[in-house]
């Protein structure tokens, strides 16, 4: 009972909270640079969305397995699902992993990254809204709205005029932005559900063996895609057969995994689901989800940050807006951890 109390005490902490979550926020935002070099080096077009699910797939199902080993290692003894967890472990691999990046990866495909990036900005609204008002886990408090308002309004800046040449038109809502959004609602939800479910189960177990499911889910997806939606695979595929069509994808995935910067980014990649999600676990473990989920307002600014570093983008950044984008953000992160 002592260390359980030890414990709390110490993930409750605010600097703990704050130091743990802006690490998970870097973590992911390091994946958007990430996927993008990952698909140049496995020559994945944008057209070719069943070899993206595919990609995606793997990387959620190594990273499964890194949370269980990780998991593993922390508690010293072997973590395996009770007969109780596997409910949960189905419900989130359905909205964590499966339905939030297999409407992603369709939706980036048919909307610009500004426009995905403001719609998946909008979770923290929605994750609010749900634990606040569905769920009743906490109260929905001014301070918590006016902190969510503050740190949309850094991630809508820093998407529409953070780079030199980028327009501010956002267009219509069509299929894309739907998609986008879809998913941003599963994260959210898996957000709520995590928390709740985190209060009797492992967050490592959870997240281990939710991604080992939902890569499993989506690789099948993207074989099916390749088979029955050949425009998913890319041009010249339509007049093969299904065991055509699945050496030729096996044949592009191995080329990319035969080599030593495709292994590096799938492992990295993996790493990065891992490590984020399993931290972000015992974070809602122990803390409303409004005082955790704020934090993921950084997400975006700092996938902005390394995009323009790592693909050698960093003359098109503007540090005046960035910088404001990262005040507005601060400022409404810490008026959402008032109790």
């Amino acid at each position: 009972m002592q260390q359980k109390t030890e414990r709390k005490l110490v993930w409750t902490n605010t600097a703990v909270v704050c130091l743990v979550a802006l690490l998970c926020c870097f973590l992911w935002g390091s994946a958007f640079p990430g996927i993008k070099i990952g698909y140049g080096i496995f020559d994945i077009s944008g057209e070719q969305t069943g070899l993206q699910i595919i990609f995606a797939g793997t990387r959620f199902f190594l990273a499964g397995i890194m949370a269980v080993v990780i998991g593993s290692f922390a508690h010293k003894r072997p973590l395996f699902p009770k007969k109780t967890s596997w409910l949960p472990i189905l419900h989130l691999s359905l909205l964590q992993t499966t339905l939030q990046y297999f409407f992603f990866y369709i939706g980036l495909g048919k909307t610009s990254g500004v426009k995905a990036s403001i719609i998946e900005a909008l979770n923290v609204f929605v994750a609010l809204f749900v634990a606040c008002l569905l769920f009743k886990q906490e109260k929905l408090k001014q301070n918590k709205i006016i902190g969510s308002i503050l740190g949309f309004a850094g991630v809508f800046l820093v998407e529409i005029w953070g780079s030199r040449g980028t327009g501010s038109s956002l267009g219509g809502i069509g299929i894309g932005e739907i998609c986008v959004f879809i998913s941003t609602v599963a994260y959210a939800f898996s957000s709520v559900y995590l928390r709740k479910y985190s209060e009797q189960e492992e967050p490592f177990v959870l997240s281990g063996y939710q991604f080992i499911v939902g890569g499993i889910t989506l690789i099948l997806l993207g074989f099916l895609m390749c088979i029955f939606l050949p425009a998913s695979l890319g041009s010249g595929y339509a007049a093969m057969t299904t065991g055509q069509v699945l050496g030729a994808v096996a044949s592009h995935m191995a080329g990319g995994f035969f080599s030593l910067k495709g292994c590096g980014i799938v492992l990295y990649l993996a790493m990065v689901s891992a490590v984020a999600y399993s931290l972000w676990g015992v974070l809602l473990k122990y803390n409303p989800v409004s005082k955790v989920a704020v934090f993921g307002f950084t997400t975006p600014i700092f996938g902005v940050l390394l995009s323009a570093i790592l693909l050698r983008e960093a003359d098109t950044l503007r540090i005046g807006v960035l910088v404001i984008s990262l005040i507005l953000v601060s400022i409404g992160t810490l008026m959402a951890q008032k109790n």
